[in-house]
């Protein structure tokens, strides 16, 4: 009984047999480990659905092995569901295209490389089809946001307060729009958003700070237990809460996260607020599957009970 198909390819030059293996494990293969020294002059490559193994020739074979594995065919099909990403792969290792066209009608992609060893692979695949969903925007007009705001750390969340407003202000939203809320340190947020959150009047809560690790567990008592609050803060009151608390082991560090080279932490809890908050909107205007049917639950008559007097 048939179990499975095998096919060979052997590239001339240990060279070329590295870089075949180089781009097949780059689109996608599983390279298999045979645990011993053959590894370098073989390699067992896997596919979802099927095998290739690319072998590099040693002069043990005997000139005719060698003679008759020179004339076995170049040609390797590969069917992908990037093909996309193969071409671009194909281009970063500078491979030469040697065929490359797109059926209209379907989308489907082929093209052809020239690989090391005198070797031709043939891509083909359509593209895939990014799959519909909900999702909210970048759009803060007409809605209402409240900022909590760390003082401890001051330097750096006055950074990350200044970027917040910045990324609010971009999406739309007016400085009457906006709430800031100023607490002693992290360990405070939780509670100031809960209680901004409990009001009803924000669609979301921005909850900003700074915590530094220092020489004793502190740091991952308060950690923990802000990010414990944030979070359930949030799933109880169902309004959404932007995690702009910043965990960082140094300063430079925090300095980076607020307004250097790693961006603004403040700014990106902005845009992820306005996001959801518009999101939220987005879901509670689905029509339900109740809403749909419209169906009212009657319930079921009960029997007139007779008054006896007693």
């Amino acid at each position: 009984m048939l179990k499975s198909l095998h096919i060979g390819r052997y590239a001339t030059r240990a060279e070329d047999f590295r870089k075949l293996v180089e781009f097949f494990e780059a689109i996608g293969f599983e390279r298999l480990s045979s645990g011993s020294g053959a590894d370098r002059q073989s390699a067992v490559l896997t596919a979802p659905l099927g095998m290739l193994s690319v072998n590099a020739l040693s002069p043990q074979y005997p000139p005719e092995v060698l003679d008759r594995l020179k004339d076995v065919a170049k040609l390797i099909v590969l069917e992908v569901t990037n093909p996309d990403d193969v071409f671009a792969i194909a281009q970063k290792m500078k491979l030469k295209v040697l065929a490359d066209s797109a059926s209209p009608a379907s989308g489907e992609r082929s093209f052809s490389l020239e690989l090391p060893g005198e070797m031709v692979v043939t891509v083909h695949g359509a593209p895939k089809q990014a799959q519909a969903g909900i999702e909210g925007k970048l759009d803060a007009r007409g809605k209402h946001f409240a900022i909590v705001a760390s003082r401890f750390n001051a330097f750096i969340t006055e950074r990350l307060l200044d970027g917040a407003l910045d990324g609010l202000r971009r999406t739309g939203a007016g400085n009457e729009d906006i709430e800031i809320m100023r607490v002693p340190g992290s360990f405070e947020i939780p509670s100031a958003a809960r209680t901004l959150a409990e009001t009803k009047k924000y669609d979301a809560i921005i909850c900003l700070g700074c915590l530094l690790r220092g020489d004793t567990a502190h740091y991952d008592v308060i950690a923990n237990e802000v990010t414990r609050g944030i979070g359930q803060s949030a799933q109880e009151t169902g309004v959404p809460h932007a995690f702009g608390v910043l965990t960082c082991d140094t300063l430079e560090q925090a300095i980076d996260r607020a307004g250097l080279k790693m961006g603004n932490k403040g700014f990106e809890a902005a845009l992820a607020a306005v996001e959801m908050a518009s999101l939220k909107r987005v879901v509670s205007h689905q029509p339900s599957v109740v809403s749909k049917g419209k169906h009212k639950r009657h319930k079921p008559s009960q029997p007139a009970r007779s008054k006896t007097k007693r």
